[in-house]
C-alpha cells in the first residue's frame, strides 16, 4: 500500500471516529462514568476492607492479651510470633509494627464505635459471619448496605495511621471530619496536622465555637470563621534570615497560589493582585483580592512584613469602604479586610477599629509552628475561660441565694 493511500485510510478512520464520538457522545459518557464509579468503588472497598480487617486483628490481639494474668509473659511475645506466622503464610505486610498499629487502632476507635457495627451487627459468632460476607464478592447488596449505614471508617488505613496517634480526642475528631469532608489525601492531612490547624483555628474562636470544631469541623458562616492565627506560609520558600520585602512575599504567594488558597481555607477564589482604584486623582493598590463564595463577599488582603501599625488599619478601612461603595453588588455581603502581618498588637487593633468593622489582623509564619507551644496556649486559654465561667456561676448562685 502506497504512503498516500495509507494516509488517506488513516484520515477516513479518524473522521469515522470523530463522527461516532459526536453521534454517541452521551452513551460513551455514561459508560465512562460507570467505569469511573466502579474504580472509585473498588478503591473505597479496598480501603474499607483493610480498615475493618485491621480493626478486627486489633480486637483479637487485645482480647488475647487480656486473657488473664497467666498470659502476661506469653503476651509480651505475642505480636512478634503472630507477625512471623502471618509473614510466613501471606508474605509482606504483617510486620510486628503493623500488628502494634492494629492493636492501637482498635484501642483508639473501639470506645467511639462499640454501639455501631461491631457491637450491634458483628457480636460473637455473628461477627465472623458478617466479616466473611463483607469480604465475599458475592455479598454485594449486603456490603453496600454496610457501607451506607454501618461502617464507621471513611478514610484509608494510611489516614488512620496519622489520626490514631493524635491523643486529644476532640482534635482527632476534627481532623477526621475535615479529611472526609475536604477529601484530603494523607499527605494533606499530615501537613494540616503538622501546621497545627486545629490549634490555630481554635485560638481564633470563642469557647463555644471551639467545641463545634470537633463535631462539625471547620464551618464558614461569618467573617471570623475564615481567620487563623497564625497563617502558615512555609510553602512560600522564603527565608527570614536573609530578609524579604512585601513584594517578595506577594510574588511567592501568587507563585504558590494553590497552596495559599488551601491555607486560607474554605470557599476562597482568587481575583487579582495589586488591584488599582483611583479617586481624587490618587491611585491606591490592594495587594491581593479574593472572593469567598461561602460568605458571598470580597476579601481583601494586605501584606505587612513588619509589626502592624494603626496607619495600616486605617488604610485597610479605606480599601474596604471603597469596595463596599463602588465594587460589591447589592446582593453581596460587606467586604472583609485582612491584614497579614509579621507581628500584631490586639490592643492597637481594638483601639483603632470600630467593633462592627469587618477588618481583622492575623500573623503569619514562614515555618511550621511549634505544636507543643500552641497546644499549651490553647490549654491555658481554655482553662482561663472555664475559671471565669466558674466564678460567674458562683456569683450567680450567691445572688439567687440572697434573693431567696
Amino acid at each position: 500500500m502506497s504512503k498516500e493511500k495509507a494516509e488517506g485510510q488513516t484520515s477516513r478512520l479518524e473522521k469515522q471516529a470523530v463522527l461516532a464520538l459526536e453521534k454517541n457522545s452521551d452513551f460513551f459518557d455514561k459508560v465512562a462514568a460507570l467505569i469511573e464509579q466502579a474504580r472509585a468503588h473498588v478503591g473505597r472497598t479496598a480501603d474499607l476492607t483493610m480498615c475493618v480487617t485491621y480493626y478486627e486483628i486489633g480486637r483479637m490481639i487485645v482480647e488475647e492479651e487480656q486473657g488473664g494474668k497467666a498470659r502476661a509473659d506469653y503476651g509480651r511475645g505475642l505480636l512478634k510470633e503472630l507477625s512471623h506466622y502471618l509473614s510466613s503464610r501471606f508474605g509482606k505486610g504483617f510486620s510486628e509494627t503493623t500488628m502494634k498499629n492494629a492493636r492501637k487502632f482498635y484501642q483508639v476507635y473501639a470506645p467511639s464505635i462499640q454501639q455501631t457495627m461491631f457491637e450491634e451487627l458483628m457480636g460473637g459468632e455473628k461477627r465472623q459471619a458478617m466479616l466473611a460476607e463483607f469480604i465475599d464478592d458475592k455479598a454485594w447488596e449486603k456490603r453496600q448496605a454496610m457501607l451506607a449505614d454501618s461502617i464507621p471508617f471513611q478514610l484509608s488505613w494510611t489516614h488512620y495511621l496519622i489520626l490514631m496517634r493524635i491523643k486529644n480526642e476532640q482534635e482527632r475528631q476534627f481532623y477526621e471530619i475535615e479529611a472526609v469532608n475536604q477529601q484530603w489525601d494523607y499527605r494533606r492531612l499530615q501537613r494540616e496536622y503538622n501546621s497545627s490547624l486545629y490549634e490555630r483555628l481554635a485560638l481564633s474562636r470563642d469557647k463555644e465555637a471551639v467545641m463545634k470544631l470537633s463535631t462539625n469541623g471547620h464551618t464558614v458562616t461569618k467573617p471570623q470563621d475564615i481567620l487563623k492565627n497564625p497563617l502558615v506560609l512555609e510553602f512560600a520558600g522564603l527565608d527570614e534570615k536573609f530578609g524579604y520585602s512585601e513584594s517578595n512575599l506577594e510574588s511567592a504567594l501568587i507563585e504558590k497560589l494553590q497552596s495559599f488558597l488551601l491555607e486560607l481555607g474554605k470557599g476562597f477564589l482568587y481575583e487579582s493582585r495589586q488591584r488599582r482604584f483611583t479617586f481624587d486623582e490618587d491611585s491606591f493598590f490592594v495587594d491581593l483580592v479574593f472572593y469567598n463564595r461561602l460568605l458571598s463577599c470580597y476579601v481583601l488582603i494586605d501584606l505587612k512584613t513588619e509589626k502592624l501599625k494603626h496607619q495600616d488599619l486605617g488604610q485597610m478601612q479605606m480599601y474596604v469602604h471603597y469596595f463596599d461603595r463602588y465594587v460589591k453588588a447589592k446582593h453581596e455581603k460587606p467586604t472583609v479586610g485582612i491584614l497579614l502581618c509579621k507581628e500584631k498588637s490586639d490592643s492597637v487593633v481594638e483601639l483603632t477599629l470600630p467593633k462592627d468593622e469587618n477588618i481583622y489582623a492575623s500573623e503569619y509564619s514562614l515555618y511550621l509552628p511549634n505544636k507543643a507551644l500552641l497546644q499549651q496556649k490553647l490549654d491555658e486559654w481554655t482553662q482561663e475561660f472555664n475559671d471565669a465561667r466558674g466564678i460567674i456561676e458562683i456569683v450567680r448562685e450567691a445572688a439567687e441565694s440572697d434573693d431567696g
